[in-house]
Formats: structure tokens, C-alpha cells, sequence
């Protein structure tokens, strides 16, 4: 798995490094601030991202919030801040994962763990939703050119359904596709 970890103080960032290169992980990116974590993160496309909450330049929760739209990797934020509302405001922020510094070895794989099941499911979730747009719109332009050919034709629901299952058959497409073609047409 490839990581990048963004840490502005150098001994816990080497730390850190180490710590998950032992776990078996590859670091192939260090940051000191938050900008320089979001280039790296979209030139890299790490597999996951360790953020520090407080950083120069930018810190890690408007690193995060703009890795996290732009749905690249899962995030776990690195902290000494274990405040509540420090943590709802990295959750909001589209963090998978957090860890309260000083940490050890044994923390991180569950931090991982856990934030790497979170992103699985926001991946899945994401690839559903996509696929219901799909095919509600495959299913609307289906209901639009059963309409126009019982408006213009004359033609019962059934009958409309009937002909464009036809054309969708003849064409050897799709029924949303065949009605697309039809409605081209018309």
C-alpha cells in the first residue's frame, strides 16, 4: 500500500515513516504543510493519506476536505488533539481514520484498518449511487419515447413498450438505447 504522510514537525513525520514501513507499507511521499500534502497526494494518488491536524500554510483539515472531494484516498488524521469537536470537525472533513499522537506501532494498523473499510464502503456506495442514475435516466428516456408513441401514434403503454422492446431487439441495443434512437429520430 502506498501512503504519503503529511507532518510539519520532521521527528514525528520520520517517526511515522518508519513506524508504517515497518507495518509492511510503502511511503512514497513526506510533507511539511498541508499545500505541499495536497499537490503530492494529487500527483501521487497514494493509496492513503496520514494528515496533521495543524500545519503551516494550510492546515490538514482543508488538506483533507479537498483530498477527500476529490475522492483520491482515504484520510487518517494525526494529532496531539483528541477534543471532540477537533474530531467531528476532521469526520466532516472526510476523514476515515484518527490517530492521537504520541501513537505507537500498534495503533496505526487498526487506524488503517478502519479507515480503509470506511473508504471501501464510500467507494462502494459511490459506484451504487452512479449506477442509479444510470438507470433512472435509462428509465426515463424509456417513459419519454413510451409517451411520444402514445401521444403521436396512438399507441396503449403495452403497445409503445412492445415496439420499442422490437427495436431494441432488431437493433440488437439496449431498450433505454433504442428509445434514445427513436426519440433521435422524432
Amino acid at each position: 500500500m502506498r501512503v504519503v504522510v503529511a507532518e510539519d514537525e520532521a521527528l514525528i513525520r520520520l517517526d511515522l515513516v518508519e513506524m508504517l514501513e515497518a507495518a509492511g507499507y510503502r511511503v512514497v511521499g513526506q510533507a511539511g504543510d498541508g499545500q505541499q500534502a495536497v499537490d503530492l497526494v494529487g500527483d501521487l494518488h497514494p493509496d492513503l493519506v496520514f494528515l496533521d491536524v495543524a500545519m503551516p500554510i494550510r492546515d490538514g483539515l482543508s488538506a483533507a476536505e479537498e483530498i477527500s472531494a476529490r475522492r483520491i484516498a482515504p484520510i487518517v488524521m494525526v494529532t496531539a488533539f483528541s477534543q471532540q469537536d477537533v474530531v467531528m470537525r476532521a469526520a466532516r472533513a472526510g476523514a476515515m481514520g484518527y490517530l492521537v499522537k504520541p501513537f505507537t506501532p500498534a495503533d496505526i494498523v487498526p487506524a488503517i484498518e478502519v479507515a480503509m473499510a470506511r473508504w471501501g464502503e464510500l467507494v462502494d456506495l459511490t459506484e451504487q449511487v452512479a449506477d442509479l442514475k444510470d438507470r433512472a435516466k435509462a428509465r426515463q428516456t424509456v417513459d419519454t419515447a413510451k409517451e411520444h408513441l402514445q401521444r403521436v401514434l396512438g399507441m396503449t403503454e403495452p403497445e409503445a413498450f412492445a415496439h420499442l422492446r422490437r427495436l431494441a431487439m432488431d437493433g440488437r441495443v439496449t431498450l433505454a438505447e433504442a428509445a434514445a434512437a427513436y426519440l433521435a429520430t422524432e
